[in-house]
This record gives C-alpha cells, structure tokens and sequence, in this order.
C-alpha cells in the first residue's frame, strides 16, 4: 500500500499546484498549461500501452464483452443523467433548451472513470490478479470509450452537425477492428523506453491531425484521444510468453520484470499521477482572483480547444449568488450523485461473483481526472460557465482528493469475500 500513498500524495501535490501556478505564472501559464497536457497525454499513452498489452479476449466470448459494454455505458449514463436533471433545476441561471445543451455537456464530467489513475493505483495495491481487476479494466476502457463517442453528439448540440465529429467515429472504428483482428499478432520491442517512445508518437500524431485539421476548420478540428490507440497499440504488441517458441521455454528472463523496468514504470506512473493534479482547472477563491482564475482557465482551454477569436471563453460568468457554504453544499451533493450513478455493476455479474466483489468494481469506477477535467475545460471553451461549471470542478477536485480511499475500500472490500466452499469429495 505504499504506492498507493505515494501516488495519493502526488495526485494531492499536483492537485494544489495546479491552484498555486496561475498566480504565480500569470501571462506565461498559457504555455505550461498546453505542457501539461502534452505530458499528460505522453502518460496516459504510456499506462495505456501497457493495459493493452496484458489484455486479453477470448473470441469464443463476444456477447460477453457486448454485456461488459452495456454495464460500462449504464454506469457512465447515470452519473451524467444525475448531475445533469440537478444542474438543470439547481444551478441553471436559466431553464429552456439552452439550459439543457449546457448541463447535458458539463454534467458529462461525472461519466468517465479515470483509467490511467485506476489501473496504476489498483496495480500498487497488488490486486492485478483478481476477478474485480480484469473486471474494473474492462468496464473503465468501454466507460471512457462511450464518454468519448457520446462528446460528438453532445458538441453538435453546441456547434451543429460537423463531417469531422464523423470522421473521429470512423477513426475509433477502425482502431477496434484492428485491435481485434490483430491481437497479440504483431513481436514489437516493449521495454519502458520504447513504450515512452510509442506514447510520444502517438500523442505527436494526434496533435498534427488536431492542429492540421484546425487549418480546414476551426470550429470543430479532428481530435483523436490518445486513450483509444495507446490501448490499441498494447493490444496487438504480442506478450512475453505467448510469441510461437517463445522465450520462456528458452529460459530467457522476462525482461518487464527487471528492477529497471519495475523503477522506470513507476517514476513515469508517479509523474503522470502528478499531471493528473495540474490538468485541474483553476478554482475561484483558491487559485487567486476572479481575473486571474478567468486567465488561467482561458489559457486551458484554449490548450485544449481552437484559437477562434469569436468563441466566448472570456466572458464565462462566475458563480455570482452563491456563497461558499451553498457552494459546499452543492459539491457534497453532485459528488454523492456522480458515484451512486457508478454502482450500477453492484447488481450485474451476480453469476461471476460475490457481492463484495461486485461492490468492490462498483467503488473501483469512482476515481474521475484527466478525463473530467478535459470535458470541463471544454465546457469552458464552448462558454459554458456559471454555479453548474464552479460546483463540477471542485467536485472533480474532492473526488481526486478520495482517489486513495477508495482503493482502501476496494482492497478492505476483496479481503472480506469468503473463501469459496471446497468442492465435494469424488464431485466432478
């Protein structure tokens, strides 16, 4: 569990750093704020790959990963239908059609688990080898996947009908098919400082195509989340073991489990556990004054979205009439109702395991980051602004703050299942 402190402890420093460095940085955060993102993208990418890589399907199967999709898309689908119908008839400042767009779109912060935090956290726990493990992979990887494809919908809202929304489903189309029909079919070296190189030239292919698409229009570029071709890429890399006369029987050592590997991991897992902290947009009444917070959250989005002098980031209103304990209120509320939405896999799988177990997946889907905040900063970016925007940051940010206490309650949980009853002597 020392990890887990570690990488609780870092999750909290980036956490205030990311309040600290507008005040400090001023004019200039502009720049680091696009670094973050790039690092943190580099990350992802990099824990990504390496899910993939230990992932496995069993084609006999299909219509069990249909189902793990469903669970994921449902428990993704409440948090988001809670926090939206309380935004809407809360914190609107007005009620109408244009209310709904914008909680439909800030509300989708709450929906996707953080699966880069989940699965590095829940590895530092020692829990890899468990059923809630392999469980909690599948349904966080489908989980983000829908909060991706339901953005583009969610963006037409507030743009209109875009060819290049269509172009990003086409995209992460293919990328699954490939994944399937290649599976662990392609010998690729997968040491750390390929795999750090992998990420990199992913996240610089994103970012051309983003950057090269802004060209033909600004309004809505082309962008394709990292998440989805890093695990691709793990995917169809062949493991250690499993190549036709592999290593293993030649008594060559695994090479991901040198000391080298093992520290190169875990410094690059603990610096993106810190980005994850920084990628949190700046919170009024913490980060410094109005006109600084405005400037910092700007400079985010305009990391995150195009540079078009027409888009109404500036202007986002701040969350006038409301003082701190209604704020407060408003936090503890928007954060139960994002988690109770993530229990819905407590009531599946009742075949597979036991109800601790089921609980246990149900709690490892809470942890929100990068994600959440990504579709903050782009609600921000669409001039989404107000009470709805204040309340879903600090509620991002509280939830980052009890990442480590709920893998507590996930191992605390896993320990307490019961031992399953020996089978009958002479049973078959």
């Amino acid at each position: 569990m020392r990890k887990v402190g570690l990488y609780s402890a870092l999750l909290i420093a980036g956490l205030a750093a990311s309040q600290a460095l507008p005040g400090l940085l001023g004019e200039g955060y502009g720049p680091v704020a696009h670094a973050i993102k790039l690092l943190t993208m580099v990350g992802l990418g990099f824990i990504m790959v390496h899910v993939g890589y230990e992932f496995d399907v069993d084609k006999t199967r299909l219509g069990s990963y249909g189902w793990d999709y469903l669970v994921a898309a449902t428990a993704a689908a409440f948090p988001w239908i809670f926090c939206a119908i309380y935004f809407v008839y809360l914190l609107a400042p007005e009620g109408g059609v244009g209310a709904w767009k914008e909680s439909l779109l800030a509300a989708r912060f709450a929906a996707p688990t953080s699966a880069g935090v989940l699965f590095s956290m829940l590895a530092a726990a020692g829990l890899s080898a468990t059923w809630m493990y392999r469980k909690a992979r599948v349904l966080a990887i489908f989980d983000d996947l829908d909060t991706v494809l339901l953005m583009i919908p969610l963006k037409m809202l507030i743009v209109g009908v875009r060819w290049q929304l269509g172009v990003v489903v086409a995209i992460m189309a293919v990328l699954l098919w490939i994944a399937w029909r290649y599976l662990h079919a392609l010998r690729i070296p997968m040491t750390w400082p390929w795999v750090l190189a992998y990420s990199v030239g992913i996240v610089a292919v994103s970012e051309s195509i983003y950057f090269a698409s802004k060209l033909m229009e600004e309004v809505a570029p082309i962008h394709i989340e990292v998440l989805l071709p890093a695990f691709v890429l793990g995917c169809i890399a062949v493991r250690y073991g499993h190549e036709h006369g592999h290593d293993e029987a030649q008594g060559v050592e695994d090479p991901h489990a040198s000391p080298s590997e093992r520290r190169a991991t875990l410094i690059i897992t603990a610096a993106f556990m810190v980005l994850v902290g920084l990628s949190m947009p700046a919170l009024q009444g913490i980060a410094g004054s109005p006109e600084t917070v405005a400037l910092a959250d700007e400079a985010a989005a305009r990391a995150y979205l195009p540079d078009d002098p027409t888009d109404p980031i500036a202007s986002t209103p701040p969350a006038a009439g409301l003082d701190w304990g209604w704020i407060a209120i408003h936090v503890l509320i928007i954060t139960a109702l994002s988690n109770l939405g993530k229990m819905f896999p407590l009531f599946c799988y009742r075949r597979e395991a036991h109800w601790r177990e089921r609980l246990a997946v149900a709690v490892a889907m809470f942890p929100r980051g990068e994600v959440g905040a990504g579709v903050l900063i782009t609600s921000l970016g669409y001039g989404i602004g107000g009470p709805m925007i204040v309340v879903a940051m600090f509620s991002l940010a509280l939830n980052l703050l009890l990442t480590g206490g709920f893998i507590i309650v996930v191992r605390r949980l896993l320990a307490s299942v019961p031992a399953p009853e020996p089978a009958l002597e002479g049973a078959r």
